[in-house]
């Protein structure tokens, strides 16, 4: 990116925005002006006199004349507690607020070009099909079906430039690495197999991490630090395996999951372990009993193991989970008792989501016993499991434990569902496929929840994950936004910049490959789904550049409930970081016109 976002770009943009903002009225009437200017732009867009504008450009003046009126608004200043018109007006008098960051004048500019029409996006796009001439029936759709292919190609050229883990490249390498493992711990190919071992071995620190897997410097020194700490910290053999020797970013996605960046640790070190403070979510304000998260009519959280196998570092229990297969991660008996109890006296709840933490690194007994009593209740009629041993430690779907997961589903009555977090092409491996078709084979279905970080954001990437998954049997559920806590700001990437890819990636593949839905989850309320605007509104963008969005509850109209005030990922800040890796900026131009 080339250009630079300043104060004095903002102000050369447009004549009526500097003469209203220079005028020396009061912030009142600057402010009446100003929305009177935009209104008046808005309501040109639906004029009937010919216009040198393409129609699909009108509609991106409409929509920014919206983000700009609720930018203006007086309450939106209130709860955003800032600004933005007071900050307009001193740039005009020559007095910038040098705290005002560069990403902040970048979506200032981007709404004045927005909203004056500055930009030609349906006149240079890569595909132009509009103008058929006077083509009619067969030549038509013909002609249309040539486009089409087009498009295809497209999509196919962006989606071959990620590698997954079932080329047979990966495949010699992932059987080198597992190899190399094997006979450094002086362990045979049957260990491999089994879950068991792989769970004895998990890598808890930089040394044993650094016999399974090539490291960098600051990797090691990032888990040193992690270790100290007491940061949870775990990876399984198996997943370590997936990593690749070089240290070339192939597989930064993989290292991302589990290896912790500084800003991570330093965000636990300044404090921001307590609680009060990690409970992103406001869990403890939603748990009406132990164990027990509710945020729903029908469908509660039972937590009944309090650990995994291997930690991800975006986790939003990490102010719970302590570290890996953690001694008294296994909920207390008597507290199991009584959760399961509950569940039973509501008789609202219909649906279970028995998580934790990974309940499947319990016994088959131990898993045998909770869905028996948790099946035991009539009003119970779907029971999901939440687990991403599917990618983490796949041997653990023996032929065993999936005849006990299939025994609880009775067709037409109950069912038993898996939901899992596949993150990216690389972790679909032939151990994955095997897992995946034991439970398909057994009518049992497989959901994914996307977790949307930078590291699957690249274009068509996610959309690669997609088509790959459910050729494997596991259907896409819903796309996460990333938890907006203090520690995993490297893992978030801007709204717009999901919204972008729903709308120009994931929307160019076959229906049932794209079937999640994106959704944002609001602390203490729940999913707020990003498809549709009427679910939150764009208040305000903050000194740093973020949006300041207010998310409506999912009960509005229902009932009476409380609105939620975030802060989104700065879209400049997001995009350099795309061109540190290798991408171009440009590719993703659009981003700044979803709200």
């Amino acid at each position: 990116m080339e250009e630079k976002f300043t104060s004095v770009l903002f102000l050369s943009l447009s004549e009526s925005w500097r003469s209203i903002l220079r005028s020396g009225d009061d912030i009142h009437k600057i402010r009446e002006n100003l929305l009177n200017h935009i209104n008046e732009r808005h309501f040109i867009t639906y004029s009937d006199k010919d216009s040198d504008m393409h129609d699909l450009d009108l509609i991106i003046i409409r929509d920014c004349a919206r983000v700009l009126r609720g930018i203006l608004n007086p309450r939106s200043e209130k709860l955003a507690g800032f600004s933005v018109l007071a900050e307009l007006i001193n740039a005009a008098a020559g007095k910038t607020d040098p705290s005002l960051s560069e990403a902040f004048w970048a979506e200032l500019c981007h709404l004045v070009r927005g909203i004056e029409g500055q930009f030609r996006f349906h006149e240079n796009t890569e595909f132009s099909f509009a103008d058929t001439g006077d083509l009619k029936g067969r030549d038509a759709a013909q002609s249309r079906s040539l486009e089409l292919d087009l498009i295809h190609k497209h999509v196919e050229n962006k989606m071959s430039l990620y590698r997954c883990g079932l080329d047979n490249q990966f495949i010699e390498l992932r059987d080198t690495n597992k190899k190399m493992i094997l006979a450094g711990m002086g362990a045979e190919t049957r260990n491999w197999t089994d879950w068991h071992w792989h769970l004895q071995k998990i890598a808890r620190d930089e040394k044993s991490l650094s016999d399974y897997a090539f490291l960098t410097e600051k990797e090691k020194e990032n888990i040193k630090r992690a270790n100290s700490l007491g940061i949870p910290f775990g990876v399984t053999p198996y997943y370590a395996s997936l990593f690749e020797r070089s240290g070339n970013g192939e597989d930064r996605a993989l290292r991302a999951q589990v290896l912790f960046p500084e800003n991570y640790i330093n965000s636990f070190q300044n404090g921001c372990g307590e609680d009060n403070i990690n409970d992103f979510m406001l869990e403890t304000d939603t748990s009406p009993t132990d164990l027990i998260t509710r945020r729903y009519p029908d469908i509660v959280i039972l937590k009944a193991y309090n650990s995994c196998p291997q930690i991800c570092v975006y986790c939003q229990r990490n102010w719970e989970i302590k570290g890996p297969l953690e001694p008294g991660a296994m909920a207390d008996k008597d507290q199991l008792v009584a959760a399961i109890r509950w569940i039973e006296e509501h008789e609202a709840i219909s649906e279970v989501l028995v998580t934790g933490g990974d309940p499947l690194v319990l016994s088959d007994s131990k898993i045998r016993d909770i869905l028996q009593k948790l099946s035991a209740i009539d009003h119970i009629k779907r029971i999901r499991i939440g687990t991403r041993t599917l990618v983490t430690l796949p041997m653990r779907f023996t032929d065993a434990l999936c005849d006990i997961l299939a025994s609880f589903r009775i067709p037409g009555r109950r069912e038993l569902s898996v939901i899992t977090h596949i993150q990216h092409p690389l972790e679909v491996t032939p151990e994955f496929v095997k897992a995946a078709e034991k439970l398909k084979s057994r009518g049992i279905s497989i959901y994914n929840q996307l977790v949307f970080t930078f590291y699957i954001s690249r274009r068509f990437e996610a959309a690669r994950l997609r088509s790959l998954i459910k050729l494997c049997g596991v259907d896409p559920y819903y796309s996460f936004y990333p938890k907006g806590k203090s520690e995993t700001a490297d893992y978030r990437i801007p709204i717009a910049r999901i919204l972008q890819e729903h709308k120009e990636e994931s929307r160019l593949m076959p229906g049932l490959a794209r079937t999640d839905e994106p959704v944002y989850n609001v602390p203490g309320l729940g999913k707020n789904h990003l498809n549709a605007w009427q679910n939150r509104d764009l208040i305000s963008i903050g000194k740093d550049g973020a949006r300041v969005y207010e998310f409506h509850p999912w009960e509005k109209k229902i009932a009476d409930q409380k609105i939620y005030i975030g802060t989104d990922m700065p879209i400049l800040d997001y995009l350099e970081r795309l061109e540190n890796i290798g991408e171009s900026a440009e590719e993703y131009e659009s981003i700044w016109y979803y709200f």
